[in-house]
């Protein structure tokens, strides 16, 4: 069971997409999960067949219980990567039977049961009195059976949606966490954006309705860009020392209808082009709002960059989200006055906030951050 965040303790398994026998490679998702954040997709980070799936549809587990095995080319199961679903290689049944409350007989009567059904069938917490009739002789259940019942619990429809009072409570949590734990600092910055809106203007007339971007793109590109100078704050606390990453992805923000927040990663932000970007968010949007994210969109973020939008307040303070050292927040873009060659003129604003862990950062780095970030903005075409 993956780590979906840093306030995750525990999953709802509540479909399988694949079965024993298939054939999976690195980045198919395999699994949908639930948690407090919506069903989540869970993805594979490696390449084999499926050898068992140990955990049936509907189980309850702790982060990090092994979920399936996964064999490899060769017959050996390679090492799990983080937020994977393989494990090690099975070490086959025990030799003392399990203990009868691990297995579930029907009444009345002598069960006939192999002892390799019935040890598969308490690893899988299989009720065995649902298996009308086994396949063996006189009607005994063999691991076959079992392995049957499992991949039709499998195919059991899944009732996918969003708890919101359950999603406050995590949010709620990890925040907590983060303002107990983390020593923030604050540095904002006035950004000017009559360069950058006209540019955006220019750019969006020669485009369909679907092909034109947004603002907001170009804050996410310039935020993701100004890391480069600024490597300190992309990465992760863990262990008493920061961990920098060597890819750029951030997490953006996005707000719920009916409540609550969420901040799937856009991975390798950096490198995309503003089209690119403003793809990726719309689609971003949608699933999240629609229940319907990845494992490695949750567990990859290094950064997080929020975006209040035209409807929102004119600054926006974040809290860092554990285990990332930093948040970029955007306000709304207001007219004010502005002086431009010692002339008082009305131009477009922005107030960009950062909130970075003083653990790893200070305000001098801070304030170089926000700078950057200034100054790519002054040339979208850069960008």
């Amino acid at each position: 069971m993956p780590a979906l965040g840093a306030d995750m303790e525990a999953g709802t398994l509540v479909e399988w997409l694949v079965k024993p026998g298939d054939r999976v490679k690195s980045g198919e998702v395999v699994a949908v999960v639930e948690t407090q954040k919506g069903a989540i997709e869970v993805e594979i980070f490696l390449e084999g067949v499926v050898s068992n799936i140990l955990i049936p549809v509907g189980a309850r587990v702790p982060v990090g219980t092994v979920l399936a095995q996964i064999d490899g080319a060769e017959g050996a199961t390679p090492a799990p990567a983080a937020g994977s679903v393989v494990a090690a290689p099975p070490t086959g049944p025990p030799r003392e039977a399990p203990p009868p409350s691990a297995i579930f007989a029907p009444l009345g009567g002598r069960l006939k049961i192999t002892p390799a059904a019935r040890w598969r069938a308490a690893a899988l917490n299989v009720d065995i009195a649902t298996i009308v009739k086994g396949s063996g002789v006189e009607g005994s259940i063999r691991l076959a059976d079992v392995e049957a019942a499992v991949a039709a619990q499998t195919r059991a429809p899944v009732k996918r949606g969003l708890d919101l009072s359950e999603m406050r409570k995590a949010i709620a949590a990890a925040m907590s966490r983060s303002k107990r734990e983390i020593p923030h600092y604050y540095l904002t910055e006035t950004v000017e954006l009559c360069g950058a809106l006209t540019w955006i203007e220019r750019f969006n007339a020669e485009k369909t309705p679907v092909e034109r971007i947004l603002p907001a793109v170009l804050f996410l590109k310039a935020a993701a860009l100004a890391l480069r100078e600024q490597p300190q704050l992309n990465g992760a606390y863990e262990n008493g020392a920061f961990i920098p990453s060597s890819s750029i992805h951030v997490g953006w923000a996005i707000s719920l209808r009916g409540g609550g927040l969420i901040a799937p990663a856009i991975r390798d932000a950096d490198k995309k082009s503003l089209a690119e970007l403003m793809g990726a968010m719309r689609d971003l949007v949608e699933r999240a709002r629609r229940g319907n994210l990845r494992s490695s969109e949750l567990t990859s973020p290094t950064v997080t960059v929020t975006s209040v939008g035209d409807r929102g307040a004119e600054s926006v303070t974040g809290i860092i989200y554990p285990p990332q050292v930093a948040i970029l927040g955007f306000g709304r873009v207001v007219t004010r006055p502005w002086v431009v060659d010692g002339r008082i003129e009305t131009r477009p604003l922005v107030t960009v906030s950062l909130a970075a862990d003083h653990r790893v950062t200070d305000g001098h780095i801070g304030g170089l951050y926000l700078a950057a970030v200034g100054r790519l903005l002054q040339e979208p075409d850069k960008l």
